[in-house]
């Protein structure tokens, strides 16, 4: 376990890092309040730990090997987060009056993180990165555990942080312009992690 605070710091940079799955928790939590984003904070954690198994069994590069399958699942990851972030933009402001709107479920965040390069990057950098076990399997179980706990309270504190600015925001139009924030701010990641 000599390499534990080198991973722990490492996690918390990949996954901390502004990205798809970040900003989405903070625009969710900023167009529907905390309470509201919780479902979708467990979703994107979830989805991660599906990252992990098909980065650490090796699916992920199986996959992305078959000829033609990485335009097609790029184009079906593109389209997913153009249509999320439009939800985001179009997210009328937090208040009272605010009762009839729907924020994303738990699977759309589970998805949002299976569809997100920066994910299967990240994870790959940091399990491949490390070793905390002797064993493989029980390094594997450690590392996922440990990961999983670090993804949970990053997401939750981007959703504090997205709750927070519209909190401070106070009116309506800065509230909306704030969400129109989020939405570019996560398109620009997603086209970020995408070309590098």
């Amino acid at each position: 376990m000599s390499d534990l605070p080198q991973f722990l710091l490492a996690g918390f940079a990949l996954a901390g890092s502004p990205g798809p799955n970040t900003l989405s928790m903070a625009a969710v939590g900023a167009a529907f309040g905390r309470r509201e984003a919780i479902g979708y904070l467990l979703g994107l954690s979830v989805g991660m730990l599906g990252v992990i198994a098909l980065v650490g069994t090796g699916t992920a590069g199986l996959l992305l090997a078959v000829p033609g399958a990485a335009p097609v699942i790029t184009g079906l990851a593109a389209l997913y987060f153009l249509w999320l972030a439009w939800r985001i933009a179009n997210a009328s402001p937090i208040g009272p009056a605010d009762s009839g709107r729907r924020p994303p479920r738990w699977h759309e965040g589970a998805l949002l993180s299976m569809m997100n390069p920066k994910a299967y990057a990240a994870m790959a950098a940091l399990f491949s990165g490390f070793t905390l076990r002797p064993a493989p399997l029980p390094d594997a179980l450690t590392k996922t555990l440990l990961a999983f706990a670090v993804i949970l309270t990053v997401n939750a504190a981007w959703m504090v942080i997205g709750t927070l600015l519209t909190r401070l925001a106070g009116n309506p139009r800065t509230a909306r312009a704030i969400n129109y924030g989020f939405a570019a701010a996560l398109l620009i990641s997603v086209a970020a992690t995408t070309l590098l």
